[in-house]
């Protein structure tokens, strides 16, 4: 491993104590040591040490490289805490870890809790928004939140959401001897955790949270009319075959619900769309998701906004397509990424005749119809044909 400059230290509420013999040599032998002002504490570390700046920033680290130097967190640094950040800056060799038990791991022992079935979130810079994919009735969910503000807030929003029925347990200082451990009804929280840092574990209970199939309810998403319609967006989603960490393209993005049930899957996505109020559209309704991580929003028009794109690994176009669009498209996707597009003009679609028979792939009509009232009978209204061509590169 070569002689690392840099030793990363997860540190708990019993603070020097807890530590290895390891972890005390390194921070005895350490020019500088960087932590937040609870972990310098907890170290008994003061002329040596440098709190955090806040917004937190790495690269101060990287202006002590070859001298030695400590950098203390919380528990378990590579679990939502500031290891895998530092590390991304790193060379193989320039540093060593030294865990010590997460926050999530203490919480589920002090719960009883299995954690390989806990849902384990940091939203201690993150909109609780982030747990919208995870709420279902019966859900454990352990999150870390900054201070007892932010959990009395989060049992607020909770409230707000349709969730306020759930349990909620707030937790300070595990593994400490100022240890708290306190239950509460969310919907019934009042606050008694002050400024320290609480990590809070949830069992929802309220509505039923997202489906995990594809199509979701029309209902969810904020549009102009601009949308593709649940039964045609389950198809598209079938073809485009969305796999945790994969890349789309989503081309004339409209309300961003293609992108968005894509980012369900586990991965991110590039949404595309040329008016203004439609890309505002998709940036609220990504937010709304808890996926404005997951889902990047650009407002412009395709071609010309592809060339500085990172690569796919499938690609949706909604409508627009024409000879120029696929021809840009074609040349910059891998072999494997796969291709969907939607038609529902004469013109378009002659050109995904033309394209299946040239490149192959999949073509289909689709023809969809509904139960609406007639009078006082009932009569199906047709919706404008679809058709869909899919090919893989």
């Amino acid at each position: 491993m070569g002689n690392p400059w840099l030793t990363i230290i997860g540190i708990g509420e019993d603070g020097l104590a807890g530590l290895s013999d390891a972890s005390r040599k390194a921070l005895d032998e350490a020019e500088a040591v960087f932590g937040g002002e609870r972990h310098l504490a907890l170290a008994g570390i003061s002329d040596r040490g440098h709190a955090w700046p806040v917004p937190f920033n790495a690269d101060i680290v990287l202006e002590c490289r070859g001298r030695p130097t400590v950098v203390l967190a919380s528990g378990d640094p590579f679990w939502h805490g500031a290891g895998g950040a530092l590390v991304e800056k790193l060379q193989v060799g320039e540093w060593i870890a030294h865990s010590a038990p997460s926050t999530f791991s203490l919480a589920a022992a002090r719960l009883g809790w299995r954690l390989e079935n806990v849902v384990c979130l940091g939203l201690h810079a993150a909109p609780f928004e982030r747990l919208v994919p995870h709420l279902a009735r019966d859900a454990r969910i352990v999150c870390l939140v900054r201070d007892g503000k932010a959990a009395s807030d989060l049992a607020g929003w909770l409230t707000d959401h349709g969730w306020g029925a759930s349990a909620m347990w707030t937790l300070s200082a595990l593994g400490g001897p100022r240890e708290s451990i306190t239950r509460h009804r969310a919907d019934g929280y009042a606050g008694d955790s002050g400024d320290s840092l609480v990590a809070v574990a949830l069992e929802a209970r309220g509505t039923q949270g997202i489906a995990r199939s594809s199509g979701l309810p029309d209902a969810l998403f904020v549009h102009d009319g601009q949308l593709t319609k649940r039964p045609v967006r389950a198809l598209a989603l079938s073809a485009l075959s969305p796999r945790p960490g994969e890349r789309l393209w989503d081309i004339g993005a409209g309300s961003g619900s293609i992108s968005i049930e894509w980012a369900l899957c586990g991965g991110t996505a590039i949404a595309i769309e040329a008016r203004g109020e439609r890309a505002a559209n998709v940036r609220g309704n990504a937010a709304s998701f808890g996926l404005t991580h997951r889902i990047t929003v650009i407002e412009g028009e395709a071609p010309g906004v592809l060339s500085e794109l990172a690569a796919p690994d499938a690609v949706f176009i909604g409508g627009g397509l024409d000879v120029d669009m696929f021809d840009a498209i074609w040349s910059r996707i891998a072999p494997g990424a796969r291709l969907v597009a939607h038609a529902v003009t004469l013109e378009t679609e002659a050109l995904l005749c033309d394209l299946h028979q040239r490149h192959g792939g999949e073509l289909m009509r689709l023809e969809i119809a509904q139960a609406e009232p007639l009078g006082r009978y009932r009569s199906w209204k047709a919706a404008r044909p679809i058709v869909q061509w899919s090919v893989i590169r």
